[in-house]
């Protein structure tokens, strides 16, 4: 049964106050990445035209991230009140666990929301980009319906096609453009491998998961397509930012540098081609997390140079 947010007929409710820890867990800091790379990457290209404004991207990092949190707090919410993170083999689900009650985490999505909408009017006000305030509010409409409402996306086999576009797509470019105030089409390929990244992030995630989300109802991407289909997505999800590097090197030569990544993507493949299950892909989300953050470090400096 989904309950409403501050309902005295969920059980949970009745649940102690969780610790400072408890909660960062539940913000789920290994998926910061997702949120961290496509802005310093849309930095890296505003920089290669001279036009990096440190507030901006410094802002527009606070609002990929404020967002990133927000989606968890909200996905960790709406899947623990209808019961879908009861059982559960990856990191700290708030509600789920009962450590939390329902309407704290649901005021916690909110607040982060909050915080990335007024940051984000910022932006807006500055750039006078009065179109942004519609990004802005698809972004955050996105990030509580992928669970939340009454017919969540995200069970629907769709939160990898919204985490491409709103973790590459959109992030790339408009870190871009708010310190550019014009949007080169380096920024929109350079999003390209980024969205793919954030991809890898959640396809291994919903692999982890695949049994009991099917068993709870959750037609994630992974559940649709099956366990070896989804091996080979993640696969693909991880490689390919590395060949479209390559294919840039004609007009930034420097974006090669992201290839010198390649080595940590080594491990995370193999444990998922090899059959990885349950807990052991715990630290092949921490190692896609880390090939993430190398290939954009190496990805913004070539772009940039």
């Amino acid at each position: 049964m989904f309950y409403a947010a501050g309902s005295s007929q969920n059980p949970r409710e009745r649940q102690t106050l969780a610790t400072p820890a408890q909660w960062l867990a539940g913000a789920r800091p290994r998926t910061l990445p997702a949120a961290i790379v496509p802005v310093a990457v849309g930095t890296g290209v505003a920089a290669a035209y001279g036009g990096v404004v440190w507030w901006r991207a410094l802002t527009a990092l606070f609002v990929a991230l404020a967002l990133q949190v927000g989606v968890n707090y909200a996905n960790d919410y709406s899947d623990g009140v209808r019961g879908t993170d009861d059982r559960r083999v990856g990191p700290l689900r708030l509600v789920g666990s009962g450590v939390a009650r329902p309407r704290e985490v649901f005021g916690a999505a909110m607040l982060c929301f909050l915080a990335a909408a007024v940051a984000g009017l910022a932006l807006v006000v500055a750039t006078g980009a009065w179109w942004l305030l519609l990004v802005g509010a698809a972004a955050i409409a996105a990030a509580w319906f992928y669970t939340g409402g009454s017919r969540p996306y995200g069970y629907r086999a769709l939160g990898e096609v919204s985490v491409f576009v709103f973790f590459g797509l959109v992030a790339v470019a408009g870190t871009t453009y708010v310190q550019l105030e014009w949007l080169p089409w380096t920024a929109v390929a350079a999003a390209v491998p980024c969205g793919l990244l954030s991809c890898a992030l959640l396809v291994v995630n919903n692999l982890r998961d695949l049994r009991t989300d099917a068993a709870a109802g959750k037609r994630t991407m992974a559940v649709v397509l099956g366990d070896v289909r989804t091996r080979t997505l993640y696969t693909a999800c991880l490689l390919l930012p590395f060949a479209i590097a390559l294919v840039l090197v004609p007009w930034r030569p420097f974006a090669a540098l992201a290839v010198l990544a390649i080595p940590l993507a080594l491990a995370p493949v193999r444990a998922v081609r090899t059959g990885a299950v349950g807990p052991a892909l715990i630290t092949t989300l921490q190692q896609t997390g880390r090939v993430q953050l190398a290939f954009g470090a190496l990805f913004t400096a070539g772009l940039a140079l």
